[in-house]
């Protein structure tokens, strides 16, 4: 797959994406790729919080990808009324956030080899209840379905069964369809950019994989879902108690680690590799990479931010094409 163009939504404008966006403009790594990246947000705002942070870069204004440059700072400029910076988040860019989700998805839907970043959004502000998460976002606007969530690091990835869903609600929203799709997905992402079969984990539910409720969920969802995957030839064990499989001895065996909800994968890979990981959808028309932190507003403007998640976004796709 050769990619040519790297579009990226900058999203909450009260966010740390601009400071982790100046980091890497300011690396070797961004001085070396050889490929079209594209901002799609306020020229305005960006300017302003560049010189409050105290960073010099030109930006290229275009007004379609042909008039993209490899070798300069393009960005589709895109209105945006409040030019406060560094300010808390509001429900003040909702349109504003919309509008770059809808040109950036219009420019993918009529170009090919386009692969979209979007910086963090509040789900609070943004979303406001319509949906679980930009990931179902997304698929809504691409008319997507069986999209799945893949928290990504070279060394071990981690995929959610369920996504930024109340846990209230999560054992009933787990079937077996839903886990061979997952992993029937991660499999073909492995086989297409790795060119390999990724051995993967599957953990249970419930504590030590069992419980004193009449339905237990590893035994009437779960091994029924790894026998139908194993019965595939598709490389999955399961399902491991999750209070001890993060252990190294465990973790060096798998590529990637399939949960039952959120905070069950995303906890064990932040700790293990804080932010040298991204969120990439899978079961899109396209590749959708969003850097795997939040706008963190506490931290705007102090220019203390780890840009570690970028680095990792833009490396995966120089590997991958």
């Amino acid at each position: 797959m050769k990619i040519n163009n790297i579009l990226i939504i900058l999203g909450e404008p009260q966010s740390i994406f601009s400071e982790i966006m100046f980091k890497y403009f300011s690396s070797n790594e961004f001085t070396n790729n050889k490929k079209n990246i594209i901002l799609i947000g306020s020229k305005n705002l960006l300017k302003k919080q560049m010189k409050r942070l105290k960073f010099n870069f030109k930006l290229h204004e275009i007004n379609n990808l042909k008039e993209a440059n490899q070798n300069k700072l393009n960005i589709l400029n895109v209105n945006y009324n409040n030019q406060k910076i560094f300010a808390e988040i509001s429900s003040d860019s909702e349109k504003y956030i919309s509008k770059c989700f809808k040109i950036s998805l219009e420019l993918i839907k009529n170009n090919k080899n386009i692969v979209l970043i979007n910086g963090p959004i509040s789900k609070k502000h943004f979303l406001k209840k319509k949906y679980l998460g930009i990931t179902e976002y997304i698929s809504k606007k691409t008319k997507s379905k069986n999209q799945v969530m893949l928290i990504y690091n070279e060394k071990l990835s981690v995929s959610p069964i369920t996504t930024h869903l109340p846990l209230k609600h999560v054992a009933k929203n787990i079937t077996k369809e839903k886990i061979i799709n997952n992993v029937m997905q991660i499999d073909k992402f492995y086989k297409k950019f790795h060119k390999k079969k990724p051995k993967i984990a599957i953990l249970g539910l419930n504590p030590h994989c069992e419980t004193i409720d009449s339905f237990n969920e590893e035994k009437k969802i779960i091994i029924p879902a790894i026998n139908y995957l194993k019965k595939n030839n598709l490389n999955a064990e399961g399902p491991f108690s999750t209070d001890t499989f993060f252990l190294k001895k465990n973790i060096d065996k798998y590529d990637v680690v399939v949960g039952m909800y959120h905070d069950q994968v995303l906890t064990p890979i932040k700790t293990l590799y804080n932010f040298n990981a991204i969120n990439i959808t899978l079961g899109l028309p396209f590749i959708r990479i969003s850097p795997d932190h939040g706008p963190n507003n506490a931290m705007l403007g102090k220019n203390q931010s780890d840009p570690s998640s970028i680095f990792c976004a833009m490396r995966l796709i120089k590997k991958i094409g």
